[in-house]
């Protein structure tokens, strides 16, 4: 298939590579034109605006915005909302609020132009492990795109299928899902990464603590000192709490064991609020993921081994860096 790419940072870029890599083509657009440069080739082409970006495509149009949530992704949505025609395609694969899609969706009806939602895990890996996607509008719609979802999807690897799982779709088990209408793939997103900060926390904490196991503020047949490197790699083998979070804490132990890379300054993306308010709205209590919120805010006053552990964590999986003066 051929898509419009609009956003080449940290994901966009990996993302036109892994489609080119599955045979599909790409126009793509950035205002750094030294990202959209490194990905000219046979299969991408660089546009010097959204105009000529959607005249260089096919109808029906397909167009992928990965783009950093607000007003730059609020602007290229209206935008591209006058450029598209009656059949077009806008899917929104950055960091959104599941209400903002719903009200774009809405808002694009009227011209016949079909907007999806689509939540997209995978961070600087992406390339290479594949993107796991949360996807939501027209059912029809999903089903015309299914050649791109499926391209950018991991694929079954070497992960068995749960059992009792037969007779349900399949597409699940490599890594890409129909959540339902307009906003239904942004919310399930959130509420990974809700999540994610929970899970994030928890290492964080526990590594904190084994660290202090060694305080002198212990009895000395209390004290003991913890290879933190060594011990994340023995949980990352046969463990109940291994997972790719833990991976990535086991690479950032191994590479620097006192963390001192890291000033401990925890930024959160918004999708972590977004979930705390969404628990609000429903009146369901969440409470690890709110403190693990609460948590991040308070990294940026006062920090300890757990903050660093967490941005090294975030660093890794999605090449989150911390902010000047963090």
């Amino acid at each position: 298939m051929q898509l419009g790419v609009i956003g080449l940072g940290r994901m966009g870029g990996n993302i036109v590579r892994r489609l080119t890599r599955k045979g599909h083509e790409c126009v793509v657009y950035d205002r750094n034109g030294a990202a959209m440069q490194a990905l000219a080739g046979n299969s991408v082409s660089a546009a010097r605006d959204l105009g000529e970006l959607v005249a260089r495509l096919a109808k029906p149009r397909a167009v992928w915005l990965m783009l950093p949530a607000g007003e730059i992704t609020e602007s290229a949505v209206n935008e591209l909302g006058r450029l598209l025609a009656a059949g077009d395609i806008l899917i929104d694969g950055g960091n959104a609020h599941y209400k903002d899609d719903i009200r774009r969706a809405q808002a694009m009806r009227p011209r016949g132009i079909r907007y999806v939602d689509c939540g997209t895990s995978g961070g600087v890996w992406g390339l290479e492990r594949g993107y796991c996607l949360m996807i939501g509008g027209d059912k029809d719609t999903i089903e015309h795109l299914d050649p791109i979802f499926s391209a950018l999807a991991p694929g079954t690897g070497d992960i068995p299928p749960t059992p009792g799982r037969k007779g349900r779709d399949p597409r699940v088990e490599r890594g890409y899902l129909y959540c339902g209408p307009s906003g239904a793939g942004r919310f399930v997103k959130m509420i990974h990464n809700g999540i994610e900060y929970g899970l994030m926390q928890a290492y964080a904490e526990g590594f904190h603590l084994l660290r202090n196991a060694g305080s002198e503020d212990l009895p000395e047949e209390r004290r003991y000192r913890f290879d933190l490197a060594d011990i994340a790699e023995l949980w990352r083998r046969g463990s109940v709490i291994g997972s790719w979070l833990l991976d990535l804490s086991a690479m950032a132990l191994a590479e620097d064991p006192e963390l001192a890379g890291y000033s401990g300054f925890v930024e959160d993306s918004g999708e972590g609020r977004w979930t705390i308010m969404t628990a609000l709205e429903e009146a369901v209590p969440a409470h690890v993921l709110s403190a693990a919120l609460y948590a991040r805010f308070r990294s940026r006053e006062k920090s300890d081994f757990a903050d660093k552990l967490l941005s090294a964590m975030r660093k890794q999986f999605g090449g989150h860096r911390e902010p000047k003066g963090g």
